[in-house]
């Protein structure tokens, strides 16, 4: 191998390590169907349902770099019509990099929902989880492993390779017919993810995220099976500012999606995805695929985002009418 194409190697690896680092510790794990996996965008989400739902999502991303991201999340929620509220139970799973640097979350949530005015309803949410966080320090490789290529490093090994801590959320939404909008804080107890004496804490995220629907059509007397809807996130984590913006069409069973995920422009010239979606979504069940193509400087490495989800939905009491919040399914 030439020494022009050893350098060009190293300092591949090396960038790809630092910012695969900078992303760990600056931001969670996200999911382009955001609104399929409503529970970690918001406990207020717990039990919005005919009355019970199971969801399951897998998300690869940036394929392209050794080690990559791995996350996946399994849920579980029922609402109790006799009290207006919600339960639900999250699980999270997050791999990242040849490290094998690992999360686990298991939370439990609640919601309750109560109407304000004729269409109007408003349902407040709380978080409670507890996260696990694992590395596998001898499979990391570093900076003066490469340069001197015997294969050792001056790096300290930490302390423990595993360490857990508690944390909590809290949420609100508002929603009619045809609009909802809510807000989120996240790690409200600021864990330290530190494996070393030095502490690593997690800053809160704010997340504002909302939409409504542009058309809903139906015929006389039957459930509507056409609309168009507009959806939003933004978060916010420390110095970190993230937008995704998208349109929705579901023309039952069909849903088509279209995002655009970047910083806000004032920030950025270059957004950093553009995602499509297709779906199928019947009675009871639907089920998505998504793909991001990435659009920053990592353009020709990354290889973009696989996601898919799945999502079981149940009625077993049709006595008590249940008040819909109008968001899409992904």
């Amino acid at each position: 191998m030439k020494a022009g194409t050893k350098i060009k190697k190293l300092v591949f690896l090396w960038t790809t390590g630092v910012l695969l680092t900078a992303s760990l510790m600056a931001q969670d794990p996200q999911f382009t169907q955001f609104f399929a996996n409503k529970l970690y965008l918001a406990p207020s989400f717990a039990g919005a349902t005919k009355q019970q739902r199971i969801v399951s999502m897998y998300r690869n991303q940036w394929a392209g770099i050794p080690g990559g991201f791995n996350t996946m999340s399994f849920s579980y929620e029922y609402f109790f019509p006799n009290f207006n509220s919600g339960l639900g139970v999250l699980v999270l799973r997050d791999m990242a990099g040849s490290g094998r640097l690992g999360m686990t979350n298991v939370g439990v949530l609640y919601s309750y929902d109560f109407q304000i005015f004729e269409e109007w309803h408003v349902r407040p949410g709380l978080h409670f989880l507890y996260s696990m966080y694992g590395i596998d320090f001898y499979r990391l490789r570093f900076y003066d492993q490469l340069v001197t290529g015997n294969g050792t490093t001056f790096e300290d090994p930490p302390a423990q390779e595993n360490i857990g801590a508690f944390d909590a959320s809290t949420s609100v939404l508002i929603y009619s017919k045809s609009v909802w909008a809510g807000a989120a804080v996240d790690h409200l107890f600021r864990p330290d993810q530190s494996f070393y004496a030095n502490k690593a804490i997690i800053p809160m995220k704010f997340s504002f995220f909302g939409g409504f629907q542009i058309i809903r059509q139906g015929k006389l007397l039957k459930p509507i099976d056409e609309t168009v809807s507009l959806a939003y996130l933004f978060r916010l984590q420390q110095n970190k500012k993230q937008l995704d913006i998208g349109l929705y069409w579901n023309k039952v069973p069909l849903v088509l999606g279209f995002w655009y995920r970047g910083i806000p422009p004032f920030n950025s010239e270059r957004g950093d995805a553009l995602a499509m979606l297709v779906g199928f979504k019947m009675k009871g069940f639907s089920i998505g695929y998504s793909y991001d193509f990435t659009i920053s400087n990592l353009v020709s490495s990354t290889h973009g985002a696989h996601e898919i989800s799945l999502s079981l939905d149940f009625q077993t009491n049709r006595k008590k009418k249940i008040h819909a919040i109008p968001c899409p399914e992904f």
